[in-house]
């Protein structure tokens, strides 16, 4: 890895200080910034608390007028506000995590029932 001159330098005091491998300092400076193998997704609170029709969509992973109809039938929670959709981020999940509660194998519901 390349340094800015004035960053070795400056690791290079460090390692004088410390009598510590360049490699070992590095590596513990990086620790708490890299995590190999791992990713977290941290939201800000209060983040996309409302979503549009569009993001309601994209969470989902369904076509927009797929959305838009689940939500004027009222199967999915939103409000209309003229011809602007918007759904609250825990409503849509809840709502979707709901049918999942109580099915298992030969149960209502389940694939390939044709229910």
């Amino acid at each position: 890895m390349r340094l800015p001159r004035h960053q070795a330098a400056a690791l290079d005091r460090l390692v004088d200080s410390t009598g510590q491998r360049k490699q070992h300092l590095v590596s513990e400076l990086l620790a708490d910034q890299l995590a190999v193998g791992h990713a977290e997704i941290r939201e800000r609170p209060g983040a996309d608390e409302v979503l549009t029709l569009e993001e309601t969509a994209e969470l989902l992973r369904l076509p927009i007028e797929t959305v838009r109809a689940s939500a004027v039938s009222g199967e999915l929670p939103g409000r209309a506000f003229g011809d602007e959709w918007r759904f609250a981020r825990s409503a849509v999940l809840t709502w979707l995590g709901g049918d999942a509660v109580g099915r298992g194998a030969g149960g209502e519901g389940t694939a390939g029932d044709g229910k």
